[in-house]
């Protein structure tokens, strides 16, 4: 059984006790259960982005991130949800496809790098990038945002080049 990772698909095969349809046998939906499934891909996402970091893959900070992408180094930017948002257009996510990842916290954000909170990260390389492209995107359908996008238009078009 299949179910896209949007919270309103969700809620609608709770609500239609759809899991019980495609399973051909009753299904029990447990109490909570976005609520769950979103905190386990929050842990999947931080230890997936934590693992980079590990592999000198990913990195934070302002100053540190801004280098990546002027050199071209970063192949995607991370950014919290509920950073400044003036600050975060300063930065521009590398060209391509689905280069810009917002759906997490600052705090948790945080937790991949050892920190209390991170506001701005990138993945310089390593196998993991496809990974978390893919759950950010699945937790961003799943909190009713869209946390993955091509472009943003930043404050400052010096800031990349």
């Amino acid at each position: 059984m299949w179910v896209s990772a949007e919270r309103s698909a969700l809620e609608l095969s709770i609500k239609k006790n759809l899991f019980s349809r495609a399973a051909k046998a009753r299904a029990t939906v447990p109490d909570g259960l976005l609520e769950l499934l979103e905190q386990l891909l929050v842990q999947r996402l931080v230890d997936l982005i934590s693992l980079a970091r590990r592999g000198g893959n990913a990195i934070c900070g302002f100053e540190k991130t801004k280098g990546a992408l002027i050199s071209e180094a970063a192949l995607v930017l991370l950014q919290s949800n509920d950073g400044s948002e003036s600050q975060k257009r300063k930065l521009r996510p590398p060209n391509g496809q689905n280069t810009y990842i917002s759906c997490l916290t600052a705090a948790e954000l945080g937790l991949a790098f050892g920190r209390d909170y991170v506001i701005h990260a990138a993945l310089v390389g390593g196998g993991l990038t496809k990974s978390v492209k893919r759950d950010a995107a699945r937790l961003a359908g799943l909190r009713g945002r869209d946390a993955i996008t091509e472009a943003m238009q930043p404050d400052d078009p010096a800031v990349k080049g």
